[in-house]
């Protein structure tokens, strides 16, 4: 399985292209981390990759097809604020059994504690809460993760065991993993193909 960026534009308002003609291919199994600079395109680009934003040309395909307007979409995205990403009305566990039901050995593996499941977000930390926006992200119909930053805010020993348990999944499940970071170390702790990423990605061909 493959998903595939062909020729994506993309601009807020009338303002300069955040991003010019960006292509690039990533298949099942492949680590591939995008660097760059603040401002230059990557988050809005993570979000139209998983079908949150629709660019203004060119296209998002997931084996020769677009990415599904319905149901659980195969590619999933982990945002770099946790908090953001759930609902502060919903104890956590509705929250992630919304996209699927995973078993006690995998919540384990995931670091997560069943009381947690009973509690809302503001009773959590943000390290607590990542944890369960990886596990909703990693349910069986998933093929490929884009991270956004996703460890940024956590302290290191926590980004440690986060990206373990991340990385052991993605193994045996031979998912694509799509990572954008500021830190090189990272991109390469984890194995990944580095892709410098230059501002506007104009004419870019990642």
């Amino acid at each position: 399985m493959q998903i595939e960026a062909k020729n994506i534009c993309f601009s807020y308002g009338k303002g300069k292209p955040v991003l010019d003609k960006v292509s690039f291919t990533l298949h099942s199994g492949e680590r591939t981390a995008l660097i760059g600079p603040s401002g230059c395109g990557k988050s809005t680009l993570a979000r139209i990759l998983a079908g949150y934003l629709t660019p203004h040309s060119g296209e998002v395909l997931l084996d020769g097809k677009p990415l599904p307007a319905e149901g659980y979409c195969p590619v999933q995205l982990i945002y770099q604020h946790p908090e953001k990403a759930v609902n502060p009305r919903r104890k956590m566990g509705k929250t992630l059994f919304e996209g699927w039901e995973p078993d006690d050995p995998f919540l384990s593996k995931m670091g997560i504690e069943k009381p947690w499941l009973e509690r809302y977000p503001r009773e959590l930390s943000g390290g607590e809460i990542q944890r369960f926006c990886i596990a909703r992200a990693l349910g069986p119909e998933t093929r490929f993760i884009i991270a956004d930053e996703m460890s940024t805010m956590l302290d290191v020993i926590t980004q440690a065991q986060i990206w373990n348990a991340m990385l052991d999944i993605v193994t045996r499940r031979n998912l694509g993993l799509f990572v954008i970071t500021h830190n090189p170390y990272l991109a390469e702790k984890i194995g990944a193909l580095i892709l410098p990423f230059t501002a506007c990605c104009t004419r870019q061909r990642v």
